[in-house]
């Protein structure tokens, strides 16, 4: 198992009051994304567990790629990867951000 942590500053906290989401299933060979809105408002840190080796470029390009897209600010983000495609990962952490901007 492989794992990552990147912290990034934001420019603003993510919109919304929802304290925590979750989206997808890393049962279904794609990935599981925790959200938590526990940090300060211009700070984001993702965490990930991959069994994949030797992507960690790829992967540190889609969390740079989501924090310069959606500034999650306040967000501690677990990912629980199963072998997720670059591009389902940033759909699922948009689709966590997304439910996060909502007030419940």
């Amino acid at each position: 198992m492989e794992t990552f942590s990147f912290h990034h500053a934001t420019s603003k906290p993510l919109a919304g009051a929802k304290p925590q989401a979750i989206t997808g299933i890393v049962a279904s060979g794609n990935l599981e994304v925790l959200l938590e809105r526990v940090l300060p408002p211009d700070q984001c840190t993702i965490e990930i567990a991959t069994p994949v080796h030797g992507y960690g470029a790829v992967w540190a390009a889609v969390v740079a790629d989501f924090v310069a897209r959606a500034q999650p600010g306040g967000l501690r983000i677990a990912i629980n990867d199963g072998g997720a495609r670059p591009d389902t990962v940033s759909l699922r952490l948009l689709q966590g951000a997304r439910l996060m901007e909502t007030d419940r």
